[in-house]
């Protein structure tokens, strides 16, 4: 077998149970050199010569201090005096010790045997014949021969020393010679558990010095004695044969250690080595229990099974030994024979002054010879009980250190407490959870140790407070399976005394609100102490109750240091928490102990705590947290157990229930009908009508005050109420005292005597409900006998009464004569009643001043405890999320406030820690309040989520070399504290992952961004995100200065640097950043970059929908909602110019720019542009937030309105479908913009515009059929940067298919088109400038701009061209309109002609050049002509007209001389064109001469206007032409050949003569007779044919001009009237080639 990693030969020695099971050990491989460590020392002399040795070193110590110092040659040479025969060794058993009897020496008869014992013999007796020293001899003699030691008989070997032990008047110098001789023989091997009767041998060597008795001369020699029993006891323990000693043989060892370690007389080295050992053999007894454990058999009740029946028969008793501790009846079978009456001067190891019954029993043994005690156990086997120490010695042992904690047993002192203290402790360490298993063990534990225990850490003793708070802590770590409710008083204890009744003190820059969670009070908050109305009792003090143990009361700072130092031991467990709050908070009827016990740490956390304790508990408090997290944070990988445990959903069911009866029951001691009625609500009772159930819940539960239950229960009208209750109390089988008592401690009598009335005929009535119990007759005795008693209680136990007058117990029985039915009570019944009340009062708990209190109070938890059930076991992470959300909210404010306050580097890094920490089990679990709250706290520390940013006016800007940085106030002021760095770091590290957990805290997290953003510490955007927009970087404010530093390298010294100052301050700019300052930028920049935002902004793109919603909301709440109102206080925008529309720049507005807005929008914008499902969830409140902004434009920058706006129309343009932004709403807005500002946005505006309408859609047509989206293309039309984008977007919808020039908007685009051609007139400068240029004649004149490359002609060319283009959709715009034919002729055609008018009269020839023929073809166009005459007679009133009557204006004449003559001559024959070309229609026409009259009367202004020679030819050659094709068809003829045109022959004439009086005689148009006129070709055809050279194409209708022009010069060549033949016939010719 092996005992403490020894390993021994094992043999059979029958002293097991035949149900043992030996388990195999496994052995640890050790070195060859360390081998001999584990057996028996080796000796290189021969092993029998050193016992012979012994023997004579004995022996002749013995004549040395004996009376005659002469030895005797017998025990010198060995063997025996006598002439007995002497017998070959034997190595076998030896010969029957009953045999010896007959021998001289061993007679125990006359005073020889006396003489013998004393050593020191009467006058003619002889030393030698000494019984002692023969048994020396003897063994000298049965070892010649013996060759090998082991086979020598062990107890033989042993019995001449066992002899010395045990005799007394023994010198102490002989004593220590023997024991050391002992020690020899066990550490050698020479007694192993080979040897043989090893078993006896062992038992008898610990009966031996368990009862040592030497002679006492010098107490240094007494010690030295004492330490070597000591020394041996703890071998024989710990050697091979200490598993082999009996049960009675332990406790004698245990005991005689007990007695060293409690004499005071001893000096404290003993004392301390006693107290060595004894923790030394109590770790080898506890250790050798769990291997118990394991030969018992697999079976958790084996060894209890197997030990019941001996449990009784072994008793510990240190009073034997010379203890205080109370006797306990002596073994069976033990003896102390063989000890002759005392010398007196001789003692035993208890003090000299031993009992009177020791020395009676010393004489009585004087009959015996010294070999009797080891004869009585050496027989045979048969007859000595050989079974090995057990359970019952471990249970006797722990008994008896148990019962040294008493603190009411003032036979023990402090010191023996303490000693006792640190033995258990050692027990509990070596074998708590073995002693948890076993009942006889753990019933100990439960009921005394922990009512010692408890009682003992409320001790002023530091000494034993701190030794009983160190075995609390591991009997809690160790049995806490058993110790559910003891663990729950003794912890709330702790908390009571250590949580302190003191506000936070306020920090300078600390905002009390983010440690606002840290509790000011626990929640064990007991209801207030009952009232002495009734006088029964008086409430005991509370300094009073404290000392009993029932409140916390103030402790010095030592006492509070000793406990926060056991908790902290607790929280080391790493399951010790979760068990907490599983079995506490999360039961209906236990307090919140972990909630408390976290809330306490964190109190005690701060630094004032050490105010009232000591400066080592705010760290270890901190410590005690921090492991609390980090032992879940260890726990979040682990894979979750369920199997065994509560599910964590009935957990929170109990926990929600716990809440509404704390809740509940807090009201019902308020106001009782009111608490009932909260708990029916709540679920808690099903009807608070029905008795039944608000008893029920008023009997389960402990949380009701227990005076406002008795005075509810008696209350009139509640009698239902009160008999429901009597109903659940089971007073079957008790006394009527007895069954009183349980009542009472379920509620407190009232102090009224109609309500105690009620209750007492309750209760009788209940008492007698089933039958009458035994000793009253009725329920009326039961009444009276009720009253007696509660009198008799008062009367007994109330202070103010006088010990002489009390009631005795005659008085209590004439008292009740006759109320028994008319009988009197038994005297013996009465006298049971008086004597239990008189030694036990009935009272509340709380109303005690006495041990009775907590004894009372324990009692009541012991029962309680019996249906608490056993404390669960926690080895789990299931519970961890409920757990933490229940105490984050103190950690978090703890770890705050500490890091906020503390200036330790290493208080740093572990706060830190523990933050992050806290933030991944956050993250981990979802709990997103918890993680805002780090987040904003760290913020907080970080100093970078101000709600207003930091100033950026003095930002100076540092280049060197290709790199530079911008040094500002906020990033000089980060980099010099390395607290905010910190902060910053962790934050964004709590950050980075958990952005799908958090909610409110973004706000302070965008702060952050906005505040590094504005100082140029971060780029607007990390991710690819911000691409999707494809906008420029959001732009910042200047710095105030830049300054090369690379270029200043050059220069250095004290007068450069001199001479930058004074130029600085010359110039009242800043001075330049110092290198501190610029170090602590870089410090900064270093921390930005390495808290890796772009993986916040990388994870941010990968966020739900629901998760972007709460950034989008909090990006939003940024925004001010006053930002503007500050920035037009000097200048209004509606008073301020208005842009010149030619393209120049307006005023630059005073609205001051915010850069942090535009990052907000953008972020906004880009997240909600993601996918489909943010742009459905997002774009709605981000639309709502920019109208906001654009609502109110006159107020903001225009660079945040220009990208306020192109997010607009991007969000517009992704969620059209979903119509979360009004087209028509946002059009007007931008076009209600101050002109200005839209000008200065119109980059951005028109960019946005075009993305919406780029693609043929719905969209598209709801932009450019709005008014307002022309509104704002005119308005931009007429700057020079946003008149190309403009026009591109027109021409873009004009030539897309489909057009997105419809009916709606068909006007505004002519308009538009008309204004770009307009623009287009300042090419007409250049245009003159080069005629003037070539009129110079200068032989190599400079290259002039061609008109055509000015940009804005270019655009009005463009615009003409569309002008053309889009002529060719009218008729089908036409027939899509639906309209009327006027109508749609006015609506659509009327427009063009205007426009292309007006361009004809533009001074830009290029443009008007190009506008004419536009015209021209127009009005020439097949598709004009209609039936309506209305429609095209419109052409003449509406376009030739007023094109003709503008040419003549001389203003218009004036803008281009050379260039509007030809226009005018060109309008002219335009006009007669047109008119020809609906000549067949004008006839048919009733208004056809006023028409042929205005044209005359034009014809006539223009011949009139002035102009040069160019316009008078052309006039008469455009008439002659039309005069003659009207002649030739018969329109204009003389009267006498159609007299139905006689009045349109007599008008023309009539106006024509008026300034071209020849024409008609140059026409020849009078009538020819046949015969004059030669024959020619018919000129009847149609008027189409006639028209033919006029509606052709341009050169034609130039050639038809031209020959008009030729025939009119041939008339005119002939005088009037005076043609001649030939002369006739030629102009007839030419009008026929026209």
């Amino acid at each position: 077998m092996k005992r403490d990693g020894l390993t021994v030969p094992t043999m059979d020695l029958g002293l097991r149970s035949p149900g043992a099971v030996s388990l195999p050990r496994r052995t640890p491989i050790i070195s060859p050199r360390m081998q001999y460590r584990r057996r028996p020392v080796s000796v290189a002399v021969d092993p029998v010569s050193l016992v012979i040795s012994e023997c004579i070193s004995i022996t002749s110590a013995l004549h040395k201090h004996a009376r005659s110092p002469n030895l005797s040659v017998a025990a010198i040479l060995g063997g025996s005096p006598n002439l007995a025969p002497i017998l070959p060794p034997s190595p076998g058993p030896r010969r029957n010790r009953k045999s010896m009897s007959a021998d001289p020496l061993m007679d125990g008869s006359g005073d020889l045997a006396a003489n013998r014992w004393g050593l020191r013999g009467k006058r003619g007796k002889s030393i030698q014949d000494n019984p002692l020293i023969a048994g020396f001899g003897r063994l000298r003699q049965e070892l010649t021969g013996v060759k090998d030691i082991h086979s020598f008989d062990s107890l033989a070997l042993l019995e001449p020393f066992l002899q010395i032990i045990q005799a007394k008047g023994i010198a102490a110098p002989v004593t220590i010679l023997v024991l050391r001789a002992i020690q020899k023989f066990l550490a050698y091997g020479f007694i192993s558990p080979v040897s043989p009767q090893f078993a006896l041998a062992m038992r008898s060597l610990s009966g031996a010095i368990t009862h040592c008795q030497f002679e006492i001369d010098d107490p240094a020699q007494e010690e030295v004695v004492l330490l070597l029993i000591l020394h041996l006891m703890e071998d024989m323990l710990s050697g091979p044969g200490g598993d082999i000693l009996s049960d009675e043989s332990v406790c004698n060892m245990m005991g005689r250690g007990l007695t060293i370690c409690s004499r005071s007389r001893f000096s404290e080295v003993l004392r301390r080595t006693a107290e060595a050992s004894m923790v030394r053999m109590c770790q080898i007894i506890f250790e050798d229990l769990k291997h118990l454990e394991e030969e018992a058999g697999e079976e958790s009740e084996a060894l209890d099974k197997q030990t019941s029946g001996h449990m009784d028969n072994v008793k510990l008793d240190p009073a034997a030994n010379g203890t205080d501790i109370p006797s306990t009846p002596k073994p069976a079978g033990t003896t102390e024979a063989g000890q002759p009456p005392a010398d007196p001067r001789s003692s035993s190891s208890s003090d000299k002054a031993s009992s009177a019954a020791e020395r009676h029993e010393g004489s009585a043994a004087d009959d015996e010879d010294g070999r009797s005690s080891t004869s009585s156990v050496s027989g045979s086997s048969e007859s000595v009980d050989l079974r090995p120490w057990s359970l019952p010695s471990v249970r006797e042992l722990f008994r008896v250190l148990v019962g040294f904690l008493n603190p009411h047993d003032r036979k023990h002192p402090d010191q023996m407490r303490v000693m006792a203290l640190r033995i258990i402790h050692v027990a509990l360490e070596v074998a708590g959870p073995s002693i948890a298993r076993h009942p006889v063990l753990a019933t100990i534990a439960e009921d005394q140790l922990c009512s010692h225990l408890f009682q003992l850490v409320r001790s002023d003793n530091m000494a034993v407070l701190q030794e009983a708070l160190v075995v609390a802590g591991t009997l809690l770590s160790t049995c806490r399976g058993v110790l559910k409710l003891q663990q729950e008083l003794y912890l709330s204890y702790l908390v009571a005394c250590l949580h302190p009744a003191v506000e936070i003190p306020r920090e300078e820059g600390i905002d009390p609100s983010l440690y606002s969670g840290i509790p000011q009070a626990p929640k064990l908050i007991k209801p207030p102490p009952s009232q002495a109305s009734s006088g029964r009792s008086t409430p005991v003090p509370v300094k009073d109750r404290q000392k009993l143990g029932m409140e916390g009361g103030a402790r010095k700072p030592d006492a509070r240091q000793a406990m926060v130092e056991n908790i902290g031991v607790l929280a080391r467990m790493p399951s010790f928490m979760v068990e907490l709050f599983v079995n506490y908070d999360c039961d209906e009827d236990r307090s919140d102990l972990c909630e408390d016990m976290i809330g306490l740490l964190s109190r005690n956390a701060l630094p004032d705590s050490a105010t009232w304790s000591t400066t080592s508990v705010p760290p270890l408090c901190l410590d005690a947290l921090l492991r609390f997290i980090g032992f879940i944070a260890e726990r979040l990988d682990q894979p979750p157990e369920y199997e065994g445990y509560p599910s964590p959903e009935t957990l929170r069911e109990r926990r929600r229930r716990k809440k509404l009866i704390v809740k509940g029951t807090s009201k019902f001691n308020e106001n009782p009908k009111g608490g009932l009625a909260y708990l029916q609500e709540s679920g808690i009772i099903e009807n608070a009508g029905d008795p039944a159930s608000v008893a029920k819940f008023l009997k389960g539960t402990s949380r009701v005050n227990k005076k406002i239950l008795g005075e509810f229960l008696s209350k009139k009208g509640n009698e239902a109420i009160l008999n429901a209750f009597m109903d659940m109390i089971d007073f079957d089988g008790k006394r009527v005292d007895e069954a009183l008592r349980v009542l009472l401690e379920t509620f407190r009598l009232p102090g009224e005597s109609a309500l105690i009335e009620r209750i007492v005929t309750s209760f009788s009535e209940k008492y007698c409900a089933s039958e009458v119990p035994e000793g009253v007759a009725d329920k009326d005795a039961v009444f009276v006998l009720t009253y007696a008693i509660i009198l008799l209680n008062t009367d007994l136990h109330n202070k103010n009464y006088k010990t002489q007058k009390r009631m005795t117990i005659e008085d209590f029985a004439r008292n009740l004569r006759g109320t028994n039915n008319g009988q009197n009570f038994a005297i013996e019944y009465l006298q049971s009643i008086y004597d239990s009340i008189k030694s036990n009062e009935i009272i509340l708990p709380d109303e005690h001043d006495n041990q009775h209190a907590f004894d009372y109070a324990w009692k009541e938890l012991l029962l309680k405890s019996e249906t608490a059930g056993p404390l669960v076991l926690c080895d789990t992470n299931i519970y961890d999320a409920e757990m933490f959300a229940t105490t984050w909210n103190a950690i978090v404010s703890c770890l705050f406030f500490v890091f906020m306050s503390a200036t330790d580097d290493t208080v740093y890094a572990r706060v830190i820690t523990g933050f992050d920490e806290c933030a991944r089990i956050a993250t981990k679990y979802g709990n997103s309040e918890a993680l805002d709250e780090i987040i904003y706290r760290l913020s907080y520390i970080s100093t970078l989520s101000t709600e207003s940013l930091s100033n950026t006016s003095l930002n100076t800007e540092v280049q060197v070399g290709d790199s530079s940085v911008m040094v500002s106030e906020l990033a000089v002021k980060f980099g010099r504290d390395v607290r905010p760095q910190l902060a910053t770091l962790v934050l964004f590290r709590v950050v980075t992952g958990s952005e799908h957990v958090i909610r409110k805290s973004w706000k302070h997290i965008i702060r952050i961004w906005l505040n590094l953003f504005v100082n140029s510490l971060i780029p607007a955007f990390f991710s690819a995100e911000a691409d999707k927009l494809s906008l420029p970087k959001i732009p910042l404010q200047n710095p105030n200065q830049v300054i090369d530093r690379g270029a200043k390298q050059a220069e250095s010294g004290f007068f450069s640097a001199f001479t930058s100052y004074i130029s600085s301050y010359a110039a009242d700019d800043p001075p330049e950043p110092s290198d501190e300052e610029l170090e602590s930028t870089l410090c900064t920049v270093d921390c930005v970059k390495q808290c890796h935002m772009g993986d916040v902004f990388a994870n941010i793109s990968t966020l739900s929908t629901e998760s972007l919603e709460t950034l989008v909301d909090a990006l939003l709440e940024t925004i001010p909602d006053d930002i503007g109102s500050t920035a037009v206080i000097t200048v209004k925008t509606e008073n301020a110019p208005v842009s010149p529309a030619n393209g120049q720049k307006g005023r630059q507005s005073n609205a001051v720019y915010e850069p942090s807005i535009v990052y907000v929008l953008e972020f906004c914008t880009v997240l909600a542009l993601r996918d489909q499902a943010t742009t459905e969830a997002i774009t709605k409140r981000v639309v709502g937030a920019i109208q906001g902004i654009l609502r109110n434009a006159s107020h903001y920058h225009p660079i945040l309105i220009e990208r306020a706006t192109f997010y607009l129309f991007t969000l517009l343009q992704a969620s059209y479908d979903f119509d979360y932004v009004r087209v028509p709403v946002l059009l007007h807005t931008v076009s209600s913009f101050p002109k200005d500002t839209l000008i200065q946005a119109h980059n951005l505006v028109l960019r946005g515009l075009k993305l919406c309408i780029e693609p043929p859609c719905a969209l598209r047509n709801e932009i450019m059929t709005s008014p307002d989206f022309w509104v704002i293309l005119q308005t931009l039309a007429g700057n020079q940067d946003a008149a190309p984008v403009v026009l591109e977007i027109l021409e873009a919808g004009i030539l897309a298919s489909p057009s997105a020039i419809v009916a709606d908007n068909y006007e505004a685009a002519i308009a538009l088109l008309n204004e770009f051609a307009t623009m287009a007139s300042i090419g007409a400068v250049a245009e003159q400038r080069s005629d003037r240029g070539r009129q110079g004649r200068k032989p190599r004149p400079p290259k002039q701009e061609k008109p055509s490359e000015n940009a804005v002609v270019a655009r009005g060319v463009k615009a003409i061209n569309l002008l053309t283009r889009m002529t060719a959709r009218i008729p089908h715009l036409m027939k899509q309109s639906h309209l009327e034919s006027k109508e749609a002729w006015s609506a659509y055609w009327l427009p063009v002609f205007r426009a292309l008018t007006k361009q004809c009269t533009n001074p830009c020839r290029e443009v008007r050049h190009l506008a004419f023929p536009s015209l021209q073809r127009s009005l020439l166009s097949p598709e004009l002509t209609s039936d309506d005459h209305e429609e095209w007679t419109s052409i003449f009133g509406e376009v030739l007209f007023p094109l003709i009557l503008t040419l003549l204006k001389p203003e218009i004449f004036s803008t281009d001389r050379d260039g509007m003559s030809e226009t005018r001559v060109k309008a002219a024959s335009l006009l007669c064109k047109v008119f020809l070309q609906y000549l067949v229609l004008l006839s048919r026409w009733d208004g056809m001469l006023d028409l042929w009259l205005k044209i005359v009367e034009i014809m006539d202004r223009l011949m009139n206007s002035g102009q040069g020679d160019s316009l008078e030819e052309a006039v008469p050659e455009n008439l002659k032409n039309v005069l003659l094709i009207m002649s030739t068809n018969g329109y204009l003829v003389p009267p006498s050949q159609n007299p139905e045109r006689e009045e349109l022959w007599n008008e023309t004439w009539k106006r024509i003569d008026r300034f071209l009086p020849d024409l008609k005689n140059s026409l020849a148009l009078e009538p020819l007779t046949r015969d004059d006129v030669p024959p020619r070709k018919s000129t009847s055809s149609k008027q189409g044919d006639s028209a033919a050279a006029v509606t052709e194409g341009q050169p034609q209708v130039q050639g038809g001009v031209e020959g008009q022009e030729k025939v009119a010069a041939k008339e005119s060549e002939v005088p009037q009237g005076q043609l001649e033949q030939p002369q006739q016939e030629a102009v007839v010719a030419e009008k026929e080639k026209v």
